[in-house]
């Protein structure tokens, strides 16, 4: 149905050497990412008692972050579609960097509220890229797998941002797990800019052929022709607008682990910061298995159809938390239950935006996954100032019990999604 175009066997080996090396490298600027994006929720107990921030305050940070981030990461899929993706990504990366050092020096709530929202935007230019790239270097019989591969890296680069970042701020103070993860990223982004190059053709390889792809290498993608495209394949998409709802609910129950991780299992569990460090690390860490054999299982037995894989993931997560809610009361125990939850939040993590390129193809790859992530950072409207105002008022049992329910819709909008075709590149069964 599809296959690199390359048929001698050097051209055919070069094209597979730059595949890995695509995919590593973009795996390896994601990561460096996440340093200087998910270290906020290390930084927040030393921020409450150092200068006497609120959860709310804390939860609106969490919320205007993640809103700019959604928008942006919509914006820039489109701009990404037209962009070169090297320079796109390392741009995004070097910006946030930026963001980092001056949140480090901040002292008052307006400071590290316009730092971070400016962090959000910024951050909106690693996905889009990354998905243009994927599509332009695997076939979309591959890409569940491939993806769910390169999709490791929000947990790698989570994991190691958490455990670091808590170890610099347990040592040196809270603005160390911003100021640490700026200097990081610095190199990061040399090596990075190094490392990538935008499509087949850029190196002097041919561009990958797929059957039904009506799309042409280099197209005017400000022409009437590639409009009408997008609005047909994405805006109008009924499947891609369930599996966006979804996501909005998928990103709930993400998020209200990241972000709030260290806090709640500081607070309702009573864990030392370095033990909650580690417990919410094991939590990325079980969403790499996780994600990984959600993309096989999607490959394998639904014949890509990422929808149906992420019914099954939903239902998982949603009883792994209500089992780390009742019995987590131990640190293994609740080490064991939110992995548990992590192994399933993952694979529709990982799932959702490679289901929505393949529904759009690679004409429109981007602009879909940023449509879909436009609904994703919509849910830090619930996970960010909504929760830390509910645990305010009302504790985290009240918020666990909230959290559950929305899980349970977003397995709604998943099995609404079922039966959507595999890809949009013609006809499919």
């Amino acid at each position: 149905m599809n296959h690199p175009a390359p048929t001698d066997p050097a051209t055919a080996e070069k094209f597979r050497q730059w595949q890995y090396r695509t995919l590593i490298a973009t795996m390896f600027g994601y990561a460096a990412y996440y340093f200087v994006r998910k270290n906020l929720s290390v930084a927040m107990p030393g921020m409450q008692e150092e200068l006497g921030i609120t959860k709310a305050d804390l939860g609106m940070f969490l919320t205007a972050h993640g809103l700019l981030y959604g928008v942006s990461r919509f914006v820039n899929g489109m701009w990404a579609d037209r962009a070169n993706a090297r320079y796109f990504m390392v741009a995004g990366l070097m910006l946030s960097v930026v963001a980092n050092v001056f949140f480090g020096f901040g002292t008052e709530v307006l400071w590290f509220g316009v730092a971070w929202m400016f962090n959000g935007w910024v951050q909106g230019m690693g996905f889009p890229p990354c998905c243009r790239l994927m599509t332009h270097w695997f076939p979309p019989g591959q890409l569940a797998t491939k993806m769910s591969i390169w999709n490791t890296s929000h947990s790698i680069g989570g994991a190691t941002a958490v455990v670091v970042c808590g170890y610099l701020a347990s040592h040196f103070g809270w603005r160390w797990s911003f100021h640490g993860p700026a200097i990081l990223c610095t190199f990061a982004g040399v090596i990075l800019f190094f490392l990538l190059r935008d499509t087949p053709s850029s190196v002097g390889l041919p561009e990958i052929v797929v059957e039904g792809d009506t799309g042409t290498h280099g197209e005017d993608k400000s022409s009437a022709d590639y409009k009408k495209f997008v609005r047909k394949h994405v805006f109008c998409n009924p499947h891609i607008w369930w599996i966006s709802l979804a996501n909005f609910f998928v990103y709930v129950l993400r998020f209200a682990v990241l972000d709030w991780g260290p806090t709640l299992l500081k607070e309702m569990k009573h864990f030392k910061l370095e033990h909650s460090a580690w417990i919410v690390a094991g939590f990325e860490v079980s969403g790499v298995v996780g994600m990984l054999i959600a993309g096989w299982v999607t490959d394998r037995f639904f014949g890509g159809r990422g929808a149906r894989t992420c019914v099954f993931c939903m239902i998982g997560a949603c009883v792994s938390l209500l089992a780390f809610w009742k019995f987590g009361s131990s640190l293994t125990a609740a080490a064991v239950l939110l992995g548990a939850s992590g192994f399933f939040i993952y694979g529709p993590q990982a799932l959702i935006g490679i289901t929505a390129a393949n529904l759009a193809t690679r004409r429109a790859a981007a602009t879909a996954a940023g449509f879909t992530g436009l609904f994703a950072y919509a849910s830090t409207i619930v996970s960010g100032r909504w929760l830390g105002q509910m645990v305010d008022r009302s504790g985290w049992d009240a918020a666990f019990g909230a959290l559950l329910a929305m899980g349970a819709v977003g397995t709604v909008f998943f099995i609404l999604a079922w039966p959507a075709k595999p890809h949009g590149y013609g006809p499919a069964k």
